[in-house]
């Protein structure tokens, strides 16, 4: 396999997202300072830079048609971008507490009413679902607690929320809420299996944590980290769960029973991996540690380590295309790096 460095560019801050358009012809990134950047996906170069947030951008995510960009700020707003002209065309405000979390439905799982899918937002204790116009369709109860991490389930069709003390799952036709798991301990990542089995959590007692709703809701915990836990990919069969939660990248089978009880893979690093991603349809794995090591692994093989790379910094987000032929990566000096994969 041949990798390589495609082009690279600067951002004037930390960072903090990255997401490629749906049909992959441009790069979202977000600045922590606030400006969002869209960069043309072969040549690199700058096509719009949007305003964002004054007070500092959170997060950032495409609408499934990518007609739309929508990001979260400090400010409690969400606002929504138009890719072509650069401009903003709506936005909502949710509060005084950031926006620290966005998530839009797939395309056909949206109410009936609705022609186009909603984008649900999370700031603080509050979660709205939101119109593409920026009205808000609907505003959920307040969470007990600030809402930690959002998954959407693939299709659609239910919303996973996260706080201190438990995860909620919402019908997203609807709005209604049909299950609660209880958890004693803060969750900071959330992420559902590509085949909707497994929910996972990432969570501050140094532990991964799973639940498969469908099976009567079956359990399963693995503790032992070395840090609290923040990094969580899934391969596209949904076999191999990679974690962070330290020195090595755990990458746990969850065939079958699931991985309680098995050993897991482990990948080593020179610190803390501090970002995981493995490819949409492929079964490359990024990972990233705190001194700038950055490396790509191919789990299944007997020697699973591909290829290698020392960056200026440590990687704060890895982006796969969608056709898995280039990967972004965002350092916490502001870089951003796209490398090609063959």
């Amino acid at each position: 396999m041949q990798f390589a460095k495609h082009w690279a560019a600067a951002l004037d801050d930390y960072a903090i997202d990255l997401a490629w358009s749906p049909d992959g012809l441009l790069l979202a990134a977000a600045a922590q300072s606030g400006s969002v950047t869209l960069f043309d996906a072969t040549t690199g170069a700058e096509k719009h830079t949007l305003a964002g947030h004054t007070d500092g951008t959170n997060c950032l995510g495409w609408s499934p048609d990518g007609t739309l960009l929508a990001t979260g700020g400090q400010d409690g707003c969400v606002r929504l971008w138009s890719p072509a002209t650069g401009a903003q065309t709506a936005e909502a405000k949710l509060g005084n507490a950031w926006v620290e979390h966005l998530t839009w439905q797939s395309s056909g799982a949206q109410p009936s009413a609705l022609s186009t899918p909603l984008l649900f937002a999370a700031a603080g204790r509050k979660l709205v679902a939101i119109k593409p116009d920026g009205t808000i369709a609907h505003a959920f109860p307040d969470a007990p607690k600030t809402i930690s991490a959002l998954a959407m389930k693939p299709g659609g069709a239910t919303l996973a929320a996260a706080c201190f003390g438990h995860v909620a799952l919402w019908k997203t036709s609807d709005f209604s809420a049909f299950k609660e798991f209880p958890y004693g301990n803060a969750i900071y990542a959330l992420t559902w299996s590509p085949d909707g089995r497994w929910l996972v959590a990432g969570c501050h007692d140094n532990a991964v944590h799973l639940w498969a709703p469908a099976e009567a809701d079956l359990e399963l915990h693995m503790s032992g980290y070395e840090t609290r836990l923040k990094e969580l990919s899934f391969s596209s069969d949904s076999k191999w769960l990679a974690t962070g939660g330290g020195r090595d990248a755990c990458v746990w089978d969850c065939s079958g029973a699931g991985p309680e009880g098995r050993e897991p893979l482990l990948l080593p690093h020179d610190a803390r991996v501090c970002a995981l991603a493995f490819q949409h349809s492929h079964s490359l794995l990024a990972s990233g540690s705190a001194k700038g090591e950055f490396t790509l692994w191919m789990p299944t093989r007997k020697n699973p380590m591909v290829a290698e790379v020392t960056m200026p910094s440590a990687a704060t987000r890895f982006a796969w295309r969608g056709d898995d032929a280039l990967l972004a990566v965002g350092t916490e000096k502001g870089q951003v790096f796209v490398f090609k994969t063959a």
